[in-house]
């Protein structure tokens, strides 16, 4: 029994951390797990920024109110969800995920929860687990299943290794040099044929 593990921004869906940094004109914002493989210190680095321009949830979820799907994203999902069972494992939020899984037709997905104060402010965040995307493959493989990851980032990449296949998908050219190991795809219609052959 296989399931697929598909991180979700970079890979469905656009950087939202990038699309809010262009919607507030915050350059620094524009830093992802692409370029820091330090999730926790990522994320304080965020929130830090947020607090000191005074920027809270609601001006977050505005800006994803306006992210569509990448051109595809959804055609691909649908045809991966109609031949075996496929999750999306992310590190962003629900309260970022939500209105974009609605775009997407509601499929499956694990992240983590914001901490958020009365007045929108976010004060933290919550991990749904450490490592979470380690975690969750490993896991699954303990209930009998057989994985296959994608992702683009540094945080993907424990994932991709630990599955029976793993491949790249629209990442950098310094992963691609530094973990020439798995393919990486630039298309939709590669990484769904390469998933195919390996189910």
């Amino acid at each position: 029994m296989n399931v697929v593990c598909l991180d979700l921004e970079g890979v469905l869906v656009p950087e939202i951390w990038i699309a809010f940094s262009e919607a507030t004109g915050i350059p620094e914002l524009r830093k992802t797990t692409r370029d820091e493989p330090d999730y926790d210190k990522l994320m304080k680095y965020r929130i830090a920024i947020l607090k000191e321009h005074g920027l809270g949830l609601k001006e977050i979820q505005e800006t994803i109110a306006g992210i569509e799907p990448m051109p595809g994203a959804k055609e691909f999902l649908d045809e991966l969800r109609s031949i075996t069972q496929t999750i999306i494992i992310s590190d962003t939020f629900s309260q970022f995920a939500t209105p974009l899984m609605k775009k997407l037709g509601w499929p499956t997905i694990f992240c983590n929860e914001l901490e958020v104060a009365d007045n929108g402010e976010i004060t933290g965040y919550k991990m749904r687990c450490e490592k979470s995307k380690l975690t969750t493959v490993r896991a699954l493989q303990s209930c009998g299943f057989e994985t296959i990851a994608s992702g683009d980032s540094f945080n993907d990449l424990a994932m991709i290794e630990a599955s029976k296949a793993g491949f790249l998908f629209r990442t950098t050219e310094a992963i691609k040099k530094d973990y020439p190991q798995f393919p990486a795809f630039e298309s939709y219609d590669e990484l769904l044929g390469a998933i195919k052959a390996v189910l």
